[in-house]
């Protein structure tokens, strides 16, 4: 417990009273050993305090027994959310190490998570990935689906020095550009219409450019479907922009079934110059963040299933479903995410053996 306390003791208990009795750190670190074994709400939660609470008590107190349901949904919905994600930023900058190589920044959906008669307007939120360390370093709110400000927001939190932060063509903004060159780090950003003006530089750099200099990838076949990528990147110190060094252009040729798909062309701003090699590796790496992340937290930990909607719930939960994600792809065991939260719920000293893992 000791870094999970230094971490997140600063986060501050929105309760009062006789609703204190149970401490806010304990109630914490149960939830997020409950979600390790394959809870998906706070009533499970709750069923886990009460079945484990033996085993629970080897780490924490629990001098008033197990919490009930309504404590963890209260805990939930009253929590402020922002100093909770900043305490989970730091908890897995402590663990994580020194990050290096691409950092993906996309938002995602929270399907479950809508007002009443609003189901096509869930909670968005930003979350950013490091693709290398295969961890969640950060989440934020897109407050009001405003994903730029909450990706802004999210950077605010992160030093990221020598990594390559990604993001789609709607963060490819100046604000966003010097959010990420704050960090420390250099970015690679999608560069589409929304931005016609720095489009169309890019386009007549790449076009004057020497096109021996391009890089050729496959054609590989994989996914059933034959697919070859190539890249060029020019030097554009000229183009008003923070920190930009280069334009780039990826082009992705695909085959299925034997039969020729239309080519997608795609631009990027880059802040560093980038071999054109180097440059296919990050623009692919970057989709680690949906397959990777977006993908395993729907699927192994249910995440669009979840039906929590009030207050901050939807936000905080998402932060434990994280906690808990790193944690298990931290520890060393080879089987997959599900396999090892259905063997964390059978097998306490498995269930030990990670939560030794967040230091």
């Amino acid at each position: 417990m000791e870094t999970f306390t230094s971490c997140f003791s600063a986060v501050e208990d929105p309760r009062s009273g006789n609703a204190r009795r149970h401490d806010l750190l304990e109630l914490l670190f149960v939830a997020l050993a409950a979600v390790l074994c394959g809870a998906e709400d706070c009533t499970d939660m709750a069923a886990f305090a009460r079945a484990k609470l033996d085993f629970l008590r080897q780490v924490v107190k629990l001098e008033h027994g197990p919490p009930s349901h309504d404590t963890f949904s209260r805990v939930f919905r009253l929590l402020a959310p922002e100093p909770f994600e900043a305490a989970f930023a730091q908890f897995t900058a402590t663990f994580a190490g020194a990050l290096k190589g691409v950092v993906a920044i996309d938002g995602k959906a929270l399907r479950g998570a809508y007002e009443r008669g609003r189901r096509t307007s869930p909670m968005h939120l930003v979350n950013v990935w490091a693709a290398e360390a295969r961890l969640v370093i950060g989440q934020r709110l897109a407050p009001g689906r405003n994903e730029v400000l909450g990706a802004q927001q999210a950077l605010a939190l992160l030093r990221l020095e020598g990594c390559i932060v990604t993001a789609d063509a709607l963060h490819c903004r100046a604000d966003t550009a010097q959010a990420i060159l704050d960090t420390g780090a250099d970015y690679a950003l999608a560069l589409k219409a929304n931005q016609p003006t720095l489009l169309a530089r890019a386009q007549a750099l790449i076009a004057a450019a020497d096109p021996a200099g391009e890089a050729i990838q496959g054609p590989a076949k994989a996914h059933d479907r034959v697919e070859g990528r190539a890249a060029l990147v020019v030097a554009a110190p000229d183009i008003d922009f923070p920190g930009l060094a280069a334009v780039a252009r990826v082009e992705t040729h695909c085959k299925r079934a034997g039969a020729p798909e239309p080519v997608i062309v795609r631009f990027f701003l880059l802040s560093t110059l980038l071999s054109p090699e180097r440059l296919l590796e990050v623009a692919q790496t970057h989709w680690t963040i949906e397959n990777q992340l977006h993908w395993v937290l729907d699927v192994a930990l249910l995440e669009d299933a979840s039906r929590s909607r009030m207050d901050n719930a939807p936000q905080n939960l998402a932060v434990i479903r994280k906690l808990a994600l790193n944690t298990l792809r931290q520890h060393p065991d080879k089987a997959s995410i599900k396999t090892k939260i259905k063997r964390a719920g059978w097998d306490e000293t498995f269930l030990l053996s990670l939560l030794g893992h967040m230091r």
